[in-house]
């Protein structure tokens, strides 16, 4: 991976870009807002702080040009909110080119399906390949202009290509670079594994007057209180009901958070507790805008698939339906509206086999259904 273009440069992406700059490859970076980007390119890069790789990372391209950055680039890293996901998809088709593999970071839910069919509908010609990662790799923050550190770095994640068996593929280009990496099932597996709709709605949701008073907290260690935990622990159990029924292997909250960042099992652990275990979450502040995209992106490209794919099978999600519809009051706006459903996706008519099929091996959608999606 010689050349890679790294598309947003808020927290995640600046800290992909410089640890993957620190690491020897030409990095190019876009974002579509200039002000977001004129101090890396007035310094040139950014200085990567904590716990990686630290030191002053160049980078070749800096730019608001879509073509300009993916140009030479066989690797995208997307690392934009998800609601950017079909913007993007929409932006970049005309410029694919054989081979190139998008990774978005994370997908969050159904991320990989939305990104792959917006493209293919604007250029059906595209030949490239599509994965996600069901989180972050890091736990980081932009901490100065030109300045970004990374607290924690996970020892797993689940990674998986569309379709799945290209997700070899992927990880062979990543491996020297991102050895935590690792493969999933397949694109439903990583959207069900989205703890972000466990972590960041709700809280921010349930502290959204602490936010709104430009409160100074820790998100995580302040903010996921007991009783915050508790509604956390009814979201996660619908979370896992709904991939039980799809006959999706996931894990609970508790359980990843063991798994990723290697804290102790303790039986009868609730979520507040396991929290306040892991430090690499200390540190991190709470949200000083109430319009986060703690809900702006997670509301709707989180929580709403899931209870879409609840409706699927028969599943209720009642308290995810409950925060969608806070979300909804407290930021007077149609989460639903703007989310991911099937919709949207363009994914009614598909029976479950049909889209395991489709996101395992490629396997085209039954006829009267894609009629149904070029209609749509």
């Amino acid at each position: 991976m010689n050349k890679v273009a790294v598309l947003g440069a808020g927290n995640g992406g600046l800290s992909m870009g410089a640890y993957l700059s620190l690491r020897g490859c030409s990095v190019h970076v876009f974002d579509k807002f200039p002000a977001a980007i004129e101090d890396i390119q007035a310094a040139g890069g950014v200085t990567l702080k904590g716990v990686s790789l630290t030191g002053f990372a160049k980078f070749d391209v800096i730019t608001t040009s879509i073509p300009e950055v993916m140009d030479g680039c066989d690797v995208i890293l997307v690392v934009t909110p998800a609601f950017a996901h079909r913007e993007l998809a929409t932006k970049m088709a005309p410029y694919l080119t054989k081979g190139q593999k998008v990774i978005l970071n994370p997908g969050r839910t159904a991320g990989a399906l939305e990104f792959y069919l917006t493209a293919k509908d604007v250029n059906p010609e595209a030949d490239f390949i599509v994965a996600e990662t069901q989180s972050l790799i890091y736990a980081c923050r932009k901490t100065g202009a030109a300045e970004v550190t990374i607290y924690k770095v996970k020892k797993e994640m689940e990674l998986a290509a569309l379709p799945a068996y290209k997700t070899k593929e992927i990880l062979a280009e990543m491996l020297p670079y991102y050895p935590q990496f690792i493969a999933a099932e397949n694109v439903l597996e990583t959207s069900f594994l989205n703890i972000g709709a466990i972590f960041h709605p709700t809280p921010a949701l349930l502290n959204i007057a602490r936010i709104e008073g430009k409160d100074l907290f820790e998100y995580y260690m302040d903010g996921i209180t007991p009783c915050v935990s508790n509604v956390l622990e009814r979201i996660d159990a619908e979370r896992v009901a709904v991939a039980s029924a799809l006959g999706i292997e996931t894990m609970t909250c508790i359980e990843w958070l063991e798994d990723v960042y290697e804290i102790p099992h303790m039986d009868g652990t609730s979520i507040y507790e396991a929290v306040q275990k892991q430090e690499g979450y200390r540190g991190i502040e709470a949200p000083k805008n109430p319009f986060a995209r703690y809900i702006s992106e997670d509301v709707p490209m989180s929580l709403v698939p899931l209870a879409e794919f609840g409706c699927i099978v028969g599943v209720p999600t009642p308290t995810m339906n409950l925060m969608i519809d806070l979300a909804n009051l407290v930021h007077k706006t149609d989460y639903r509206e703007r989310g991911r459903t099937l919709a949207r996706l363009k994914l009614e008519g598909v029976s479950v086999e049909d889209l395991k099929k489709f996101v395992t091996d490629g396997t085209p959608f039954p006829k009267d259904v894609e009629k149904g999606r070029e209609i749509a």
